[in-house]
């Protein structure tokens, strides 16, 4: 790996989170990621997929193995609807040494939602309160929950939240769209407003951070909150954790090469890890959807890139675009 950057200046109470990202966020990314830029305190995992009538084995939960992570506070994210299902994975978690889970009520995509699961839940609080009853006295970890202010209707989060004042929830992430929005259109800062007027739990913000001004106007709207989640805007800025945190100005130049040895390193690292070329351009061409917006005015470079179907052409993408 590259000359591993120290976060040298850490002049804010803020705690973030990184966001699980499907296809991106795996652990072989956080770890590398966590080696080049600082800010982020801690992640959640992109959700396990439900299995029914299992244990998990390791080679199912490697991407949360205590060993294939960083000492870097990691949480596993359930999507589990089956309260016996859902157990049994926080028990083999528990067992893991894993003291904190999180249970996903907000993945918007479609094949998720239609299945009742994420934030296709939402409709139904009757079913959400049904699993929380039967599985937190049985539990032996602390549990949180990623959402949404609903799934088609705003009203759905606001009628959800008063029925969890009643559990012993760690705190409640909330991303400021609806489920049916995916991840177009504004967010809604007056409608997580609303939901903490009747939350009694700590709740953390989640939802469109793009850069530190952005930030600064969100926590002065919201002077009681001190946990954020920083998601497709922390691929598009790796730096804005640190900016947030209130590391010093680099110049353009030591940023372009601090990305680059990021670059190089993550590129490495898949290359060792996944079969074949098909699937590291695949994983590396999924990462420059946002990283493309550190690079104003390479978007003919972007295009190339995306349509390259060799190591050969991928890097040479790579390199127009890192070029002055």
């Amino acid at each position: 790996m590259g000359q591993k950057t120290i976060l040298h200046s850490s002049s804010t109470k803020h705690y973030l989170y990184l966001a699980p990202i499907r296809g991106v966020t795996d652990a072989l990314f956080r770890n590398v990621f966590y080696h080049h830029f600082g800010g982020i305190d801690a992640a959640i995992a992109p959700f396990i997929t439900p299995q029914t009538k299992t244990l998990f084995s390791d080679r199912m939960l490697s991407d949360v193995l205590p060993q294939n992570n960083t000492p870097k506070p990691l949480i596993p994210q359930l999507l589990h609807t089956s309260p016996k299902d859902f157990l049994v994975l926080a028990a083999r978690l528990t067992d893991l040494g894993f003291t904190h889970i999180n249970w996903n009520l907000g993945c918007p995509a479609p094949m998720v939602a239609k299945k009742k699961r994420g934030s296709g839940l939402l409709p139904y609080p009757e079913e959400i309160i049904s699993l929380l009853e039967k599985v937190i006295p049985q539990l032996k970890i602390q549990l949180s929950i990623k959402t949404r202010l609903g799934y088609a209707e705003k009203n759905e989060l606001l009628q959800l939240l008063p029925l969890l004042n009643d559990f012993p929830l760690k705190e409640i992430i909330i991303h400021t769209r609806l489920g049916t929005q995916l991840y177009r259109g504004k967010t809604d800062p007056e409608g997580f407003a609303a939901c903490q007027e009747i939350s009694d739990h700590t709740l953390v913000y989640n939802g469109d951070i793009f850069d530190r001004n952005t930030f600064e106007s969100l926590a002065a709207r919201f002077p009681e909150i001190d946990r954020w989640m920083l998601g497709r805007v922390l691929l598009m800025n790796p730096f804005l954790a640190e900016e947030i945190k209130g590391s010093p100005g680099e110049s353009g130049a030591k940023r372009m090469e601090r990305l680059y040895n990021f670059h190089e390193d993550l590129y490495e690292q898949y290359k060792k890890r996944l079969s074949g070329p098909g699937h590291l351009l695949g994983r590396m061409k999924q990462l420059w959807i946002y990283l493309i917006s550190s690079f104003p005015g390479k978007e003919k470079s972007f295009k190339k890139l995306k349509k390259s179907n060799s190591t050969g052409q991928y890097l040479n993408s790579v390199q127009h675009i890192f070029d002055r």
